[in-house]
C-alpha cells in the first residue's frame, strides 16, 4: 500500500546519521550534522515515491489534469509529428546559435495570448524569477516585496544589485504605501526618478491560496511614484490556466497588462509541461540578455520543450480547458460547503484545532475561488493529520518552517479538475474523523494522547529504526 511505502521511507530518511559517520571525511560529517537538525524536528525534505491514480490527489501541480488525462501529451506528439526534422538540442544560448525560428514563433503566440509586448522563455519559473531579479534592479534601486513571495524570488534578491530590499506585510496595500512613502521621503533619488522600485508580488500565493490585491497596489504605486519609477513583477505561476478568460491569469483578468512591467508564467503546473515565461517589453528583454547570467549563459530551450509548452498553450488559446476551470471552482466550493455545514468543523475551529483563513472571509461573495487551500493546524499536528490522510489513501503534504513561517504549519490542499466529488466527500470525512478524535483527546475522553493514525505511523517508524 502506498501509505506504508511513504511512511516507512519517511522514517528511514529521518534516521540520525552524523553520529554514525565517525570514520567518514569530516566534510560529510559537517553536512550531516546540519541535516540532522531537520531530522530531529521531522522537517527533513526528501524524495517521495510517486503514487498511482488509486490515491486521491490533493497535492500535484496538474491543476487542469492535462498531464494525467494525456491531453497535453497528445497535442505535444502531434506538434512533433508536424515538425519531423526538428533538432533535439538548441545547441547554444540565445545570444549565439540557440535563437531559432520556432522558439521565437511560440514566444510571439504566447505574448499575443497574454496581451504582452514580448515573452522570453526560460528553463523554469524559478530561473525566470532569478533571472529578472538579478538583472533588472540597478545599483541604488529598491526591491519591495510581499513578505510571502516564493523562494525563487529570495534567491533573486541575493543576486540583485539593488541597494534596498524591503518586505511589506502580506497582501496589505497600506503596508506597501508606508514602505514607498518612506523610500521617497528619506532618499531623494526615488522622488526625483533617478532610482527605481521593483515591487514583487504573486497573483495567487502558493502556500496561502489568497489573491493579490493587485488593483489597489498598482494605484498606490502610481500615486506615490507618479514618474513611473515604481514598477511591478507579478508571479502568476498559480493563476495561469486557473483564473481569467481561458486561464490567462490575474493580470489579464483585471485588465492591467499595460500597468505591469514583468509577469512570470510557468508551464510546469496547469499546462502540464515544463518551463518559465517572462512577459515583458524589449527593454527588459535586453536587460536579461545582457545582465542575467543565469539566462545568458544557459543553453536555449530545446525544440521538444518549446513544443510541449506550445501544446499546453494551444489548449488554453482554443478555449479547450474551460470545463476544467469550472470543475476546479465547483470542487473548491463543494469542499467549503461540506466544512461550513459540519458541527465538527465548527467545534474544531472554535477550539483552535483547525482553521482555513480563506473561510474566515465572506468566501461565497468572492468572484472566484482558488485551488490552493491551506488547512492550518496547531504546530506538530500537521504530521498527525498527514498520517490520517495518507492512511486513508489520499495525498496532501504537511508544510512547516522554513517553507512557511514559524507557527503556521498546515496541510496544503490542492484541488484539481480530476478530483471527484466522492474523493472530496472522503477528504472532508477524514478531516472530521481526525478532528473528532483530537477533540476527544483534548477533552480527556480518550485513553491515548496520540490519534490512531499517528500511532500506526510511529509503529511503522519504530519497525524501520529497529
Amino acid at each position: 500500500m502506498y501509505s506504508e511505502v511513504l511512511i516507512k521511507g519517511w522514517a528511514e530518511e529521518h534516521r540520525l546519521r552524523a553520529a554514525g559517520m565517525k570514520d567518514q571525511p569530516a566534510f560529510y560529517q559537517n553536512l550531516e550534522r546540519v541535516l540532522d537538525k531537520r531530522r530531529e524536528t521531522q522537517s527533513l525534505m526528501g524524495l517521495k515515491p510517486r503514487w498511482d491514480e488509486k490515491v486521491a490527489d490533493f497535492t500535484t501541480c496538474d491543476f487542469l489534469s492535462l498531464s494525467r488525462s494525456g491531453r497535453v501529451r497528445e497535442r505535444f506528439l502531434a506538434e512533433l509529428e508536424s515538425h519531423p526534422g526538428f533538432d533535439l538540442s538548441a545547441s547554444g544560448s540565445r545570444i549565439q546559435y540557440g535563437n531559432y525560428d520556432y522558439l521565437n514563433q511560440v514566444e510571439r503566440e504566447i505574448a499575443e495570448f497574454h496581451g504582452a509586448e514580448g515573452v522570453y522563455m526560460t528553463q523554469s519559473g524559478f530561473a525566470a524569477n532569478v533571472g529578472v531579479l538579478s538583472s533588472v534592479p540597478l545599483p541604488g534601486d529598491a526591491i519591495v516585496y510581499d513578505e510571502l513571495v516564493h523562494a525563487s524570488s529570495h534567491e533573486g534578491f541575493h543576486l540583485s544589485l539593488a541597494e534596498h530590499k524591503i518586505p511589506f506585510r502580506h497582501n496589505s496595500p497600506d503596508a506597501l504605501r508606508d514602505v514607498l512613502v518612506t523610500l521617497k521621503t528619506t532618499l531623494p533619488g526615488f522622488k526625483s526618478g533617478a532610482q527605481s522600485v521593483l515591487i514583487c508580488v504573486e497573483s495567487i500565493y502558493s502556500m496561502d491560496g489568497d489573491v493579490c490585491q493587485l488593483q489597489e497596489l498598482v494605484q498606490i504605486a502610481k500615486e506615490e511614484f507618479p514618474l513611473g519609477n515604481a514598477q511591478f513583477i507579478v508571479d502568476e505561476a498559480h493563476s495561469i490556466g486557473v483564473i481569467g478568460d481561458r486561464g490567462r491569469g490575474l493580470v489579464s483578468m483585471l485588465g492591467l497588462e499595460r500597468d505591469i512591467a514583468i509577469r512570470i508564467h510557468v508551464a510546469s503546473k496547469a499546462l502540464g509541461s515544463v518551463g518559465g515565461l517572462i512577459l515583458c517589453n524589449k527593454t527588459i528583454r535586453y536587460m536579461l540578455l545582457n545582465h542575467a547570467r543565469s539566462i545568458t549563459f544557459s543553453c536555449a530551450p530545446s525544440f521538444p520543450m518549446v513544443a510541449s509548452i506550445r501544446a499546453g498553450y494551444q489548449l488554453l488559446i482554443r478555449g479547450e480547458t474551460q470545463e476544467e476551470q469550472e470543475t476546479i471552482q465547483r470542487n473548491v466550493k463543494y469542499f467549503f460547503n461540506l466544512l461550513t455545514s459540519s458541527p465538527v468543523w465548527d467545534e474544531a475551529v472554535e477550539e483552535g484545532l483547525l482553521r482555513i483563513p480563506l473561510l474566515e472571509e465572506d468566501w461565497e461573495a468572492r468572484p472566484f475561488q482558488t485551488h490552493i487551500v491551506p488547512l492550518r493546524t496547531r504546530p506538530g499536528h500537521e504530521m498527525f493529520l498527514f498520517f490520517q490522510l495518507t492512511l486513508n489513501n489520499m495525498n496532501a503534504y504537511p508544510m512547516v518552517f522554513p517553507v512557511v513561517p514559524k507557527g503556521e504549519s498546515r496541510i496544503r490542499l490542492v484541488f484539481h479538475a480530476h478530483n471527484t466529488l466522492e474523493q472530496i466527500d472522503a477528504l472532508a470525512s477524514t478531516i472530521f474523523d481526525w478532528a473528532s478524535e483530537m477533540l476527544n483527546i483534548q477533552n480527556g475522553l480518550s485513553e491515548s494522547i496520540l490519534p490512531k493514525a499517528a500511532r500506526q505511523a510511529y509503529a511503522m517508524q519504530s519497525a524501520v529504526m529497529a
